[in-house]
């Protein structure tokens, strides 16, 4: 399965996103799909998941602003950012577990946040 990430941009702080992550195969049997997001110089984190029974988990920061989503009839996962802030500001990845690892990635798409 190929992950395809976009709707990364150039945003004002307060303002929203809404980043989307196309699957080129079905996400169904995709157990967990998150949206990871990296600063240079830093450690990937795990900003958001959501099972196949629509079961979510938020990095604390993220909670009351970001949700995530899946449509599995598109096959696309999203991620709905609102409020967001310069500390926001990062590369961000979709992914999908298989066997319980982190196996399928997409490309990232910077998210720049303006104070």
């Amino acid at each position: 399965v190929q992950l395809q990430a976009s709707g990364g941009g150039l945003v004002q702080a307060g303002g929203s996103l809404r980043l989307s992550c196309a699957a080129s195969d079905s996400i169904f049997n995709i157990d967990v799909m998150g949206w990871y997001r990296q600063v240079p110089g830093k450690e990937r984190e795990l900003v958001a998941t959501i099972t196949t029974g629509s079961s979510t988990i938020y990095l604390e920061s993220a909670k009351g602003r970001f949700t995530i989503s899946r449509d599995n009839a598109k096959n696309t996962v999203y991620l709905q950012m609102n409020s967001l802030k310069p500390e926001d500001t990062a590369v961000y990845y979709c992914a999908g577990t298989r066997r319980g690892r982190w196996s399928y990635w997409g490309q990232g798409t910077q998210v720049t946040v303006s104070s």
